[in-house]
């Protein structure tokens, strides 16, 4: 039995987006694959063998994405508990080197991205901070060095 990963209801419908327009297009793709095929001499035909390695990468994507989705476990961020650092919080650390401020939510590996400010609960960071409380200390391990944090306000999150 594989574990559920923990996925934000943002996340989740994402993967289900993406999912879903990768269809459509394996779906074209299969019918002018087929024909292709019709017009005859395989070796030859370009556009049936792009095609057909076109088609691969989609359904090797839609494998990967149905994966994450059949091994998700939803979480509504807006109602999870912000006494401790955990799944969906907002958690904002200071980091005690340089006094600077960060701000990250907490989420899972299918759906974090430090872009929009996210990081996965499993990557050194959130590892470090997750089950933490408010002015609780953490020591983040990374190939330069040591990173010293204490967690300075946990929040909910407004987007589920």
């Amino acid at each position: 039995m594989y574990d559920l990963v923990p996925i934000s209801m943002t996340g989740y419908q994402k993967l289900r987006d993406e999912a879903e327009q990768l269809e459509k297009e394996a779906a074209e793709l299969r019918k002018r694959v087929g024909e292709a095929r019709e017009l005859g001499d395989l070796k030859e035909n370009g556009e049936y063998i792009y095609g057909r390695q076109e088609l691969g990468f989609i359904e090797g994507r839609l494998g990967e994405l149905r994966t994450k989705i059949n091994r998700s476990e939803k979480v509504d961020c807006t109602k999870v508990e912000c006494g401790k650092a955990v799944f969906g919080t907002v958690v904002t650390l200071l980091n005690l080197k340089t006094d600077e401020k960060i701000t990250y939510q907490l989420l899972g590996p299918n759906d974090a991205d430090t872009d929009s400010g996210s990081i996965s609960i499993y990557s050194p960071v959130g590892d470090a901070i997750y089950g933490l409380g408010p002015g609780e200390k953490a020591i983040v391990k990374n190939p330069r060095g040591e990173l010293h944090f204490q967690v300075v306000e946990i929040a909910k999150s407004q987007i589920a």
